[in-house]
Formats: C-alpha cells, sequence, structure tokens
C-alpha cells in the first residue's frame, strides 16, 4: 500500500484493502489447515494429489485474482505502464498456480477411475477458468500490444473491469460447490451433524465469501478509482487526437 493514501481522501479504502489482505491468508491458512489436518495433506505422486487443487485455486483464481484487481485502486502513483504489468503478472502467477491445481485433479481423478466434470461444480470450475484465459489474452491484446486505437481500448474496458470482478465472483461460487461436494462425499453420514471438518469447511467458504464482498465494495466505489498522473491525462489526450484523427485545438 503505497504512500498516496496519506494524501487522498480515500476514507475507509485503505482499511478495507488491508482486511481483504487478513481474509484472503486467513483463507489459505484455513485450507492449509483442513486438508492437512482432515485430508492427509498434500502429495503429487500419492493419494493426496487431490488436495493440491483446492489449496492451488483458492491462492490462485482467488487470492492473487483478487489481489490483481486490486492493483489499480492500490497503486496510485505509480506510472500506469508499471501498475498494468503488476496487474497482468498477478495474472500470470494466478494462471501458473491454477494450472497445477487443475493438472493435479484430472491426474488424481485418472489414476483413481473417477470420472470427469459431470459436476456442476466441474462444469462452472471448467467455463470460469476458461474465460479467465480470454480475459487475460483479450487484456493483453488490447491493453499492452502497441497499434490499438483509443477508442477500441475505452470500449472495451469497462467490459474488462465487469468480466475480471464476474470471473472473480464464480471463482467463489465454484469454490463454495466444491467444498459441498467434497464434505458430501468424504462425511456423508457426519456432514449433518456438524463434525468439526464440516464446520472448517463451512468456515473457509464464509472467509472465501467475505474475501470477495470486500474486494467488490472496494472495486465498485467509483471515488476511489485511480486519478490518472498529470502526464498520463495529456499523454492520454495527445493519444486520443492522433488516433481519432482531431485537431488538438478543436474544442
Amino acid at each position: 500500500m503505497d504512500d498516496s493514501f496519506a494524501r487522498e481522501n480515500v476514507g475507509l479504502m485503505p482499511y478495507l484493502v488491508a482486511a481483504s489482505q487478513v481474509l484472503g491468508v486467513a483463507a489459505l491458512a484455513v485450507t492449509g489447515a483442513w486438508l492437512s489436518q482432515y485430508r492427509g495433506g498434500f502429495s503429487w505422486d500419492g493419494p493426496q494429489q487431490f488436495n493440491v487443487h483446492p489449496l492451488c485455486m483458492v491462492l490462485g483464481m482467488v487470492f492473487l485474482c483478487g489481489d490483481a484487481l486490486l492493483v489499480f485502486r492500490v497503486f496510485r502513483n505509480e506510472t500506469k505502464r508499471a501498475t498494468k504489468i503488476l496487474h497482468g503478472a498477478l495474472h500470470i502467477l494466478a494462471l501458473i498456480v491454477s494450472v497445477v491445481g487443475i493438472v493435479a485433479v484430472f491426474q488424481f481423478h485418472k489414476k483413481k477411475g473417477i470420472p470427469d466434470m459431470y459436476s456442476l461444480h466441474s462444469w462452472l470450475g471448467i467455463t470460469t477458468f476458461s474465460l479467465y484465459i480470454l480475459q487475460w489474452i483479450l487484456g493483453f491484446i488490447m491493453f499492452f500490444l502497441p497499434g490499438v486505437g483509443f477508442a477500441y481500448k475505452s470500449r472495451f474496458k469497462p467490459l474488462h473491469v465487469f468480466i475480471g470482478f464476474s470471473l472473480l465472483v464464480s471463482t467463489i461460487a465454484t469454490c463454495l460447490l466444491g467444498l459441498t461436494e467434497k464434505m458430501l462425499f468424504a462425511i456423508p453420514d457426519q456432514y449433518s451433524k456438524l463434525p468439526a471438518e464440516g464446520i472448517l469447511a463451512n468456515s473457509l467458504g464464509v472467509v472465501l465469501v467475505a474475501f470477495g464482498l470486500v474486494i467488490g465494495y472496494i472495486l465498485t466505489r467509483d471515488e476511489w478509482r485511480r486519478p490518472p498522473l498529470p502526464e498520463e491525462q495529456a499523454l492520454s489526450i495527445d493519444f486520443k487526437t492522433l488516433t481519432q484523427g482531431e485537431s488538438p485545438t478543436e474544442p
């Protein structure tokens, strides 16, 4: 969190950003504790290979993606290009971690002879992940590659922002479905009796929802948007003038 917060009227945003990080770390900690204490820990080759999947998805598609969405709110004095690079880098890291998690669960299913892609959790999960890859590719083309007109970027930006947050919401929904599915498979007879594992898994779901709500609140406050730096505003006006073929003296 940079020192521009101290100079801007951003209200509770610094505290909400801090709360989001606490919730994100808590989600990872609860996930690790649950899988270590009740599901046997982690192993790539052994029967615990499945456990790599939920841990990687919470780390990649929830925590890192959520932080990537906050970049343009938190880093307010850095150049736009540097902020975009950090935003894209976090998404790349999230993508790599998530691929590891997806490979783990498919390999585990293959070894155990478990069918793939039959549950609502798997349908929503693979759809969300596929759209996430498409979102990253389109974002890279529109905002990183040279030659894309200012008008196209301006039109695409609101859709890019909307899809980005929608994918985070979809990811959290997928996690909730996965948690419920796992509990119904792992402890079907005890789940309704509120055993310790069931309470821990349910608590993880609550933390994930809270993380998403805090991120969403920060992103939907227009007054907390990153203001353009003076040089960026001047460059944007000049670039728009050139790409739209307008004279700088026109009203």
